[in-house]
């Protein structure tokens, strides 16, 4: 079966937990589209063309990866991509309420897409982009937990407050 599936979010900045996710969707499905919501209630601290650039860093030479933008409805997005699946990651159990809803929500604007759920790592659990956020901001090391090229993008533009 060719099967392509979607996994959107802000990702402000993307952590190395959403790397593995995509790395062990891509070993799972045909196609896997990075989708990079370019509109979001969040406050970003970059821009959605940074954010895109930084997930097409990271899945360099991942060959059934793909990076794009997305304004407005993800259902548009997946019907776009011809992608039967949206994929979403799970750090923890608290994680699955707000996604199980996200889910049904999805399920009624694009019912031909299912929502597969993929547990991260234990090792990158506890990793969120707002905590990388603010570790960085207070003037940690976040080294090990991103993409170098965000680590230096995050310093160059996060105040620091520490």
């Amino acid at each position: 079966m060719r099967i392509t599936a979607i996994y959107p979010g802000s990702f402000d900045p993307i952590t190395h937990g959403h790397k593995d996710i995509v790395i062990r969707a891509s070993r799972l499905f045909e196609r896997v589209v990075v989708a990079v919501a370019a509109s979001t209630t969040k406050h970003t601290v970059f821009t959605s063309d940074e954010r895109v650039a930084f997930a097409q860093t990271v899945f360099d030479g991942v060959p059934n990866v793909t990076v794009c933008s997305f304004d407005g409805l993800l259902a548009d997005a997946a019907r776009e991509h011809r992608a039967s699946v949206i994929l979403r990651g799970l750090r923890a159990v608290s994680d699955f309420e707000h996604e199980f809803q996200m889910a049904g929500m999805n399920r009624k604007l694009v019912p031909e897409a299912d929502t597969l759920f993929l547990t991260t790592a234990e090792q990158y659990g506890y990793i969120s982009s707002s905590l990388v956020r603010e570790v960085a901001s207070l003037g940690g090391d976040v080294s090990e937990f991103v993409h170098p090229a965000v680590v230096e993008a995050l310093n160059r533009r996060l105040p620091r407050h520490g």
